[in-house]
Parts: C-alpha cells; structure tokens; sequence
C-alpha cells in the first residue's frame, strides 16, 4: 500500500476510502490544531479513476469521443497523458496502450 491522497475533512476520506478496491487504510494525523486524513491503498488506474485523480473521468470522456477530435481535444489529451506519465513512473504503473 502507499499513500494516494490527503484529505482536510474526515467525511471526504471516509467516502473516499470506501470507493477503493482492495488493501486500504486511513491514518489520521495532528498538526497544532489541524487534522489531515492519510488514504493508504493499491495504486491502480481503476483505484485512481474511483478518486477522480489525475484527470482520469477526463481522459475517459476524450476518448469516447476520440473520433470528434478537434485541436483543443488533442492539445488536451497530451496534457493528461503528460501527467499521467510522471504517475506511472511515481508508482510503477504502465500506462494503457489504448489511451496513447
């Protein structure tokens, strides 16, 4: 497990946490008078997709209309895949063939 995100409010980690699949914990921790909630999990592209990171629901939309491109479109898709490559060495993932 590794951390995925950090989270201010203990409702927004708990929902959070409960979208993950598989091993998953929450560690709260203290900082004078602010709380912050660890979310600890798989790292995974469905996991992340749960969470909405990363522009994932973006990336999947764009490439549902693949065919409708437009430059905007693909200006935007190198963007996401830009981010999604730093993820993917930051966490061991290979990035999909098909979203290339």
């Amino acid at each position: 497990m590794k951390l995925l995100n950090t989270y201010e409010d203990r409702d927004d980690a708990e929902d959070a946490a409960e979208k993950l699949v598989g091993d998953k914990r929450l560690a709260s921790e203290r900082d004078a008078t602010v709380t912050i909630y660890n979310l600890f999990g798989i790292p995974s592209w469905g996991n992340f997709l749960r969470l909405d990171m990363y522009g994932l629901v973006e990336l999947k939309a764009l490439l549902q209309q693949r065919a409708n491109w437009g430059s905007d479109s693909i200006v935007r898709h190198d963007e996401l895949i830009s981010v999604l490559q730093v993820i993917s060495k930051n966490y061991n993932l290979s990035i999909p063939p098909h979203w290339l």
